[in-house]
């Protein structure tokens, strides 16, 4: 027998290899070195018959057909039949649960199926204790705790006493306190999905065992659309016009026979079964963040694992694994076994009775990656689950069941209706892949292993509001770039963008090359300004910094500020059908004459919206001109936040697509650079800079023209995103930082100041403009949000989306954004919980400090929970309350924007 305590003791340092080259393997190309047991009665390969031979013969067509039968393989089969496609087929090349599913942990996730008889799923509701050993992570628990109330998620903060009451064999000397969550549990992942597989068969669906795919067929359709026609496999053809890609690991190589690029990676992660232990029983799970373990409850004996810094890459991932474990690597395992010791001292003298070291996938954000691929219609993920398959996949296997069918998920991934409430970690998971990394960054191997590793290593680390990562850095840099970090830019990063976060006094803080925390041999940065920085965010308090943000907002609200948004998306719609396209596409009326500028929403079929953005209308240029491009037709020129610009291509896209319409989507966003001037003095500067007549007469607020700055030609809008008057800049990326320097020269005298998004953040909220993906998701409608202007329901024009908001106003709005104010200077950030009159209405989507009125301003949707719906009236007579980290603070409710909330400004007069 081994005790925990003798492998720790046994556990000598050693230097692995660098990280892209590849370890000594622990199993051979072909499967395991030594058979290892799971800390389960039984697993699937025992049921097998070993032959070889499929299961049954494959069908010569199928409507969808799922590959992979693990966790979201069996969940998204069943699902798919539960709500009516009569013919699925789940295709598994060896036995179900073969690859990852059948050595996973299990960790909760209660029942399966809806309405009518449960599914037995091997469910043991015996809760979970989530530690804190700090400060910061217990205001991490808070805060979830304050979010489960909206939810009716039953949670509460254990003091240390408490928690030794609970788990008499914890120690407790190190403890802040704890989160206490009855409902949590564990279930038998070979069960669950035996159970799936059968519920599924007496549905309709087939399920296909020993039948590895070995060819994807992709036909263009006549307009030059990549379509999903056939699948291929050793033993027969099956035409379908949906594949899921449900492989886990082998999800990568999977879309490679599409030509889909799959961002994720494999690699080796661990757990240890104990022997039995006394006292052990009933016990909670326990999640002991700061030390990086969990401790799972396994009938008289514990599993231990966690997330360690130097997790081994799986670097050729073996056709052939199945039922396989690698040997555990002890040197990388053991930081897991001191933490899990400290916790529960019983340890040191237990038993380990075995070892399981399996293989899970990893994506770049540590979120699933779901919805069809980019490169090929009808080409669906469902995979990347970071080792969460098993409490994710009920919810996720559902929902992407719904988007297949409807286009469009129902429900968020744990099991709540997204016309609701919705948190903002469950939107963010359910996004379709090709819309949350930009397309050069799916098939960057680079970038996706060192983000894959950051998001690994931190998986248990405190998830403050203001992070960024270290790794996947400087991989897109605006033509501003050095000129902006030699002034104390401290850079945020977003799809890749390196994009202005706010300005540092200290001097320039540039983000080095990803050093791997240290791990691999690899040498840690010293003396790492950018990340001493990032440290000082780490708080749920006001930043050191706050003060410094507060000069940028101030001076843009009283003189005058330099926004850099050059990473913003920057796509034409041109052709003899654009404005047939644009007329679909957006919710405005933008066919106006050129020289016109249009904020807009564009909608999905259920009325959600899926952006905004301004559209504005443009005549033919030259052909060589980013500015001004040559065209035939109509042309539009888009301009779109960067953090969501591939979401936007894509959205359009497909709508372009299946409308097959005679027009192109041009992507200018590498070509062009883009500065906003706003604030009271903006005019006088940049009138210095600019050969034209700025005048509210020569040059209203949302109209655009080209112009020239310094001898450069650039296209200059009057739009705001601040609420200040000002213009944007659109210029080549050649000339921007000769136009750069211009308009800081002229604006010197004035007090022009460089200010970034942390002070856009605080300068929008104050005056109430939307953010898209916080007040503004797919399943949020205008109406809802506030945004009804923006839809031309006065004209017959069809807009897509339409109906649906028509049918909305009809029945009334059910749901609301309303802003919030509080007296009291506390901090807010988003999941704040919003009381009204004594009840639960909602939680807050974003928050932020409102520097030129002083105070904290929060945005979130509320509800009747009596089940009407939200008026104005209700909104006005109510009580309010917004609950941060279990404390209360009164609020005040505001129908309109709590600053300037007659838009004078943007107008011109102050």
């Amino acid at each position: 027998m081994s005790y925990v305590s003798c492998a720790l003791r046994a556990a000598a340092p050693r230097h692995l290899p660098a990280p892209w080259r590849s370890p000594r393997p622990f199993s051979s190309a072909t499967g395991p070195t030594a058979k290892k047991s799971v800390p389960y009665q039984k697993t699937l390969k025992e049921e097998g018959s070993g032959s070889g031979e499929p299961s049954r013969p494959p069908p010569p067509s199928a409507e969808v057909v799922v590959v992979g039968g693990g966790s979201l393989g069996c969940q998204t089969t069943y699902h798919l039949a539960k709500q009516g496609v009569t013919s699925v087929v789940l295709l598994e090349r060896d036995r179900l649960t073969s690859g990852t599913t059948w050595h996973t942990a299990g960790r909760h996730r209660p029942r399966v199926g809806q309405r009518g008889p449960l599914l037995h799923t091997g469910w043991v509701e015996n809760g979970g204790l989530f530690i804190a050993s700090n400060k910061q992570r217990l205001d991490e628990y808070k805060r979830l705790m304050s979010l489960g109330k909206v939810y009716g998620v039953e949670s509460y903060v254990l003091s240390p006493s408490q928690t030794k009451d609970l788990y008499p064999l914890m120690n407790i000397d190190d403890l802040y306190g704890t989160l206490y969550v009855p409902k949590d549990g564990t279930m038998d992942p070979a069960g669950t999905c035996s159970t799936l597989a059968r519920a599924a068969t007496a549905r309709g669906a087939t399920i296909i065992e020993n039948c590895p795919v070995t060819g994807i067929q992709v036909r263009a359709d006549d307009f030059g659309v990549k379509r999903v026609y056939a699948v291929e496999t050793a033993h027969g053809t099956i035409q379908t016009p949906c594949v899921v890609n449900c492989a886990g690991v082998w999800a990568r190589a999977l879309g490679r026979l599409a030509g889909v690029h799959v961002p994720l990676v494999g690699m080796h992660h661990a757990y240890v079964v104990t022997e039995r232990i006394e006292g052990i029983q009933n016990m909670p799970n326990v999640r002991d963040h700061d030390a990086s373990v969990y401790l799972r409850l396994q009938g008289d004996a514990l599993s231990v694992g966690g997330y360690e810094s130097n997790p081994i890459f799986w670097e050729e991932v073996s056709e052939k694994f199945a039922f396989g474990l690698f040997d555990l690597d002890w040197d990388v395992f053991m930081q897991h076994i001191e933490g899990a010791i400290n916790r529960v001292p019983v340890l040191e003298k237990t038993g380990i009775k075995s070892t399981v070291c399996g293989p899970e996938s990893f994506t770049a954000d540590h979120k699933p990656l779901m919805g069809e691929a980019p490169e090929v219609r009808g080409f669906f993920l469902g995979c990347g689950f970071n080792s969460a398959g098993m409490m994710l996949g009920g919810g996720c296997g559902r929902e992407l069941a719904h988007w297949i069918i409807h286009g469009r998920p129902e429900k968020d991934m744990y099991g709540y209706d997204i016309r609701q409430v919705t948190p903002a970690a469950p939107d963010a998971a359910l996004s379709l892949p090709s819309r949350r990394f930009h397309h050069s960054l799916t098939d960057n191997n680079r970038w996706i292993r060192e983000r894959s590793h950051e998001s690994y290593a931190k998986n248990y680390s405190v998830v403050f509001p203001h992070d960024e990562p270290l790794a996947g850095r400087n991989v897109r840099k605006d033509p501003l770039h050095e000129e902006l970090l030699r002034q104390g830019c401290v850079f945020q990063e977003r799809h890749g963008w390196e994009r202005p976060g706010w300005f540092s006094p200290r001097g320039a803080a540039p983000v080095l090359d990803y050093d791997y925390y240290g791990a691999y041999g690899q040498e840690r940065h010293r003396d790492y300004t950018y990340n001493q920085l990032l440290g000082d965010e780490y708080t749920f308090d006001f930043p050191p910094h706050h003060d410094i943000i507060k000069n940028e907002c101030l001076m843009c609200r009283n003189a005058l500020a330099l926004f850099d948004m050059s990473y913003f998306g920057k796509f034409y719609l041109v052709g003899p059908e654009a404005t047939k396209a644009a007329n679909w596409l957006f919710t405005a009326d933008v066919s106006k004459a050129p020289g016109s500028t249009v904020y807009t929403c564009m909608l999905n079929k259920r009325g959600g919206v899926e952006s905004d953005l301004t559209v504005s209308r443009i005549s033919p240029g030259d052909p060589a001109s980013p500015l001004a491009p040559a065209f035939e037709g109509d042309g539009y020129y888009l301009a779109i936040g960067g953090a969501v610009a591939q979401h936007n291509w894509s959205h359009i896209t497909a709508v372009l697509q299946d409308m097959k319409l005679q027009c192109k989507l041009l992507d200018c966003s590498e070509e062009l650079g883009m500065m906003s001037i706003q604030g009271p003095l903006s005019r006088v500067v940049l009138q210095e800079v600019l050969d034209t007549d700025l005048s509210n007469e020569a040059f209203p607020f949302s109209t655009h023209k080209l112009t020239t700055a310094t001898g450069c030609t650039v296209r200059a809008m009057r739009l705001s995103f601040v609420g200040e008057m000002g213009w944007e800049l659109h210029v080549p990326k050649a000339d921007c930082v000769k136009v750069y320097q211009a308009v800081m020269q002229a604006g010197a005298r004035h007090g022009i100041t460089n200010a970034g998004y942390r002070a856009i953040d605080s300068l929008s909220i104050e005056k109430g403009y939307r953010h898209w993906h916080a007040d503004l998701r797919p399943d949020d409608t205008p109406l809802e949000a506030g945004l009804a202007f923006t839809c031309k329901l006065k004209s017959g024009v069809p807009f897509l989306g339409r109906e649906a908001v028509e049918a909305q106003k009809a029945k009334g709005i059910f749901r609301r954004l309303v802003c919030f104010t509080t007296e009291e200077k506390v901090p807010m950030f988003g999941l704040e919980a919003v009381w009204r009159d004594g009840e639960v209405v909602g939680h807050i989507r974003r928050a932020d400090f409102g520097f030129a009125i002083d105070k904290t301003i929060a945005y979130g949707y509320i509800r009747d929970p009596a089940g009407g719906p939200v008026s104005l009236d209700f909104v006005k007579s109510g009580s309010y309350q917004l609950e941060r980290m279990g404390v209360t603070y009164p609020a005040r409710a505001h129908t309109k924007s709590p600053f300037d909330p007659d838009n004078k400004r943007v107008k011109g007069f102050y």
